[in-house]
């Protein structure tokens, strides 16, 4: 009876001692992190929260949005960055080749080509800018009355498209703004004119595509308004093509903005254009600055955009995005 006293006492002790000092081991070989191999948590970096992965994929859509902000900020900024003033002329330099003093050379009236050149970001972008905006406007507001109400509507749209189609959009510009008068506010308008029928017939189609989905007709059945389906279901479908083709023609409209000022029917020759620096150059082929670079800047803010619009169709595009 002692000895089973004595045995139960004996491990039940050296139960608890050994509990203990199983803890003290656990807590000895229990496997620590090296400092070297401690995994850091991923930072991401200000572009990859700014751009989603389909663009941060492309280093050319990359590049040719810094290009578009680039001109953005140059149009903002040029009366700080700009050497000269844009006006300033000085007959002692005229059709000087580009130096260290004047790093593209200056124009026949020895103005500074490269201040004027900063200056005419800050007409031409805006104005391609309201050209689309304006356009894309009147194109969405006709389209979705044509798609969506149809009947007289729909014809009446459709047949001013199709009129206005038929005349190349540079040459029905060029008419609109020879009627209106030479100007920056006509040229606006000129491109408008010439560009909504393009937007009318895209919204239009996306409309006539969207009012007979399930969604639109589950809607419609649960007593929705027309006026709250179209703008709660159908307008929204619209969205995306129209920001991927207003994108693709900006670059169009600063084209076609520098065509109009090219052929005189722009601002004033003096104000800094690029399309009317251009116009200036061609009398001046020996002094190929004059022309060249503000035909390089057309080039690189049309082509950016070309870019950054075939970028954003790519996103948008849910065939690409499954892949």
């Amino acid at each position: 009876m002692s000895w089973s006293t004595s045995s139960s006492t004996c491990s039940t002790g050296c139960s608890i001692r050994g509990s203990g000092w199983e803890g003290e081991i656990a807590t000895l070989t229990r496997p620590r992190p090296s400092p070297g191999l401690v995994v850091q948590p991923r930072r991401r970096s200000p572009l990859a929260a700014v751009l989603p992965r389909s663009l941060r994929r492309s280093a050319v859509v990359v590049a040719a949005l810094a290009v578009v902000v680039l001109w953005l900020l140059v149009g903002l900024v040029a009366p700080l960055i700009a050497p000269f003033p844009p006006l300033e002329q000085d007959v002692m330099t005229r059709l000087a080749a580009p130096s260290g003093e004047h790093w593209m050379g200056t124009d026949p009236l020895g103005r500074d080509i490269l201040s004027r050149i900063l200056y005419g970001a800050r007409l031409s972008i805006p104005v391609g800018l309201a050209a689309v905006i304006l356009a894309l406007a009147l194109g969405t507001l006709l389209g979705s009355l044509a798609g969506f109400l149809g009947g007289r509507i729909d014809e009446v749209v459709m047949r001013a498209t199709d009129l206005t189609l038929a005349f190349p959009t540079v040459i029905l510009a060029m008419v609109i703004t020879a009627a209106l008068g030479a100007g920056v506010r006509n040229a606006v308008i000129a491109i408008m004119i010439a560009w909504w029928p393009t937007y009318a017939r895209v919204v239009r189609g996306l409309v006539l595509a969207t009012r007979n989905r399930e969604f639109v007709l589950a809607a419609n059945s649960l007593g929705a308004t027309r006026p709250r389906i179209f703008l709660h279901h159908i307008l929204p479908s619209t969205v995306s093509p129209l920001i991927v083709l207003g994108t693709l023609d900006i670059g169009h409209a600063i084209l076609t903005f520098a065509s109009l000022s090219f052929l005189g029917l722009g601002p004033p020759p003096d104000q800094p254009e690029w399309g009317s620096m251009i116009a200036t150059g061609r009398s001046y082929f020996d002094h190929w600055w004059i022309g060249a670079f503000p035909g390089l800047a057309i080039l690189s803010v049309v082509l950016a955009f070309n870019i950054l619009g075939d970028g954003l169709r790519d996103l948008f595009d849910p065939r690409d995005r499954s892949r």
